[in-house]
């Protein structure tokens, strides 16, 4: 019988195309009754299950996914690690899992603190932005008419956003710098400020690993009418009225002991002879053996020295993927935020500071990164060792990634939850 039924078709035209409303209960009992094709009842039981995936699929819960994104990346390679995503403004991913330190076997909590390296210059960027807002800095304006020390050996016309997009011509640290120098913010203003270009500044994108964190900290700093110190700056003007508790440029004593121990980090020691070298130095380099070391830590480094948990950066990225706002606290007008998506002049030409090309907005912050998800606008900063936080303003998305082990082992479990929870590849 079911080999008669299978070669039994329905009239020309009673099975309506695949997509339509066949697939309703009346719909499908009349074709059924009109002698339809076992092979017609299996297509479309068949596409109403494949509807049914994507109903359960929209419904994923995003904790759930994560979690599971999660144990992935380790197995791929991560050590321990933090993932945290917020969407239209509400916290709705929270995870974490692996191992702080191997030695100790301190285990990856809600509490651990990563380093996170560049990831600190989108703070830093925003902390500038402010003071633009208020009109107390021009971009257009050279450094020099703030920091008139600035304009030593020729960088006299080096504008405030030179500094923002890596075009003022010193990516090279001072030479011989140690970490104790580094750590002594004092010390590094001055001897910037005494560096001598290698390229003209406004001429040339050469990513400043290290020297944009005092350049476009020291403009806050001079611009700010309670001379606060770049520390300061950032806790009273974003992480407080942001209720962000743990985003540190400089941590307090009693947070070092949450701090989490680097690994596979000689990966980001690169060759010494380049360019990208020179602007971190191995004595300088970002690694256990100095970053984990209490004062470099504890002092301010603005464009390196960030260290973060995943919600309280979240956080942070998701005030600009709400394109400057976030719980009724507006920390920059949607305007300028929408203004930091312009593109910096040549960024789709190597930078030669990286040997790359690397998309770097006018603002400072950047346009795309490795380990990134998502298209359309997105604000990003990665850090060296790969943590990474990004907004992305069509979705209202605001994603961290906070991790010990240098290297992208999450980026394709970080992917696929994406896609998953969100719908974004």
């Amino acid at each position: 019988m079911l080999r008669a039924m299978a070669n039994t078709r329905i009239p020309h035209g009673q099975l309506s195309a695949p997509g339509s409303s066949s697939l309703s209960r009346r719909g499908f009992l009349w074709n059924a009754a009109g002698g339809i094709s076992v092979a017609g009842l299996v297509q479309l039981l068949r596409e109403a299950g494949l509807r049914a995936q994507g109903d359960v699929g929209s419904k994923a819960d995003p904790q759930e996914v994560f979690k599971r994104a999660v144990d992935a990346a380790i197995s791929e390679g991560e050590v321990g690690l933090q993932l945290a995503v917020y969407k239209d403004g509400q916290l709705v991913v929270d995870v974490f899992g692996g191992v702080a330190d191997k030695a100790t076997g301190r285990k990856v909590d809600k509490d651990t603190l990563f380093n996170v390296f560049s990831v600190t210059k989108a703070v830093t960027a925003t902390a500038l932005h402010i003071q633009a807002e208020r009109g107390l800095v021009s971009y257009d304006a050279p450094i020099a008419r703030y920091w008139p020390e600035f304009a030593a050996h020729g960088k006299g016309k080096a504008t405030v956003r030179d500094g923002l997009t890596h075009r003022t011509g010193i990516p090279s640290m001072p030479e011989g710098v140690t970490p104790e120098q580094m750590a002594d913010y004092d010390w590094m203003v001055k001897a910037v400020a005494n560096l001598k270009p290698i390229f003209e500044p406004g001429t040339t994108n050469a990513y400043h690993s290290y020297t944009w964190g005092w350049i476009v900290a020291e403009v806050v700093r001079r611009t700010d009418a309670k001379k606060r110190d770049f520390r300061q700056f950032v806790m009273d003007e974003i992480t407080k009225p942001l209720g962000i508790t743990d985003l540190w440029l400089g941590i307090p004593a009693e947070a070092e002991p949450r701090v989490a121990r680097m690994e596979n980090d000689q990966v980001s020691v690169v060759d010494q002879s380049t360019l990208r070298g020179k602007s971190m130095p191995i004595q300088v380099a970002g690694t256990e053996a100095v970053f984990g070391r209490s004062v470099v830590r504890r002092a301010c480094i603005p464009g390196a020295g960030g260290i973060f948990n995943a919600p309280s950066c979240a956080r942070f990225w998701a005030m600009l993927a709400n394109e400057g706002q976030l719980d009724g606290v507006r920390i920059l007008s949607a305007e300028r935020v929408r203004a930091c998506l312009t593109p910096r002049p040549d960024t789709d030409k190597v930078d030669v500071g990286r040997g790359t090309i690397t998309r770097v907005g006018t603002g400072g912050y950047w346009l795309t990164a490795d380990g990134v998800v998502g298209r359309g606008r997105i604000l990003c900063h990665p850090g060296l060792g790969n943590s990474v936080g990004w907004a992305d303003l069509d979705n209202r998305l605001a994603v961290a990634i906070c991790h010990n082990r240098h290297g992208l082992a999450f980026a394709k479990p970080l992917a696929a939850a994406m896609g998953h929870a969100f719908g974004v590849a």
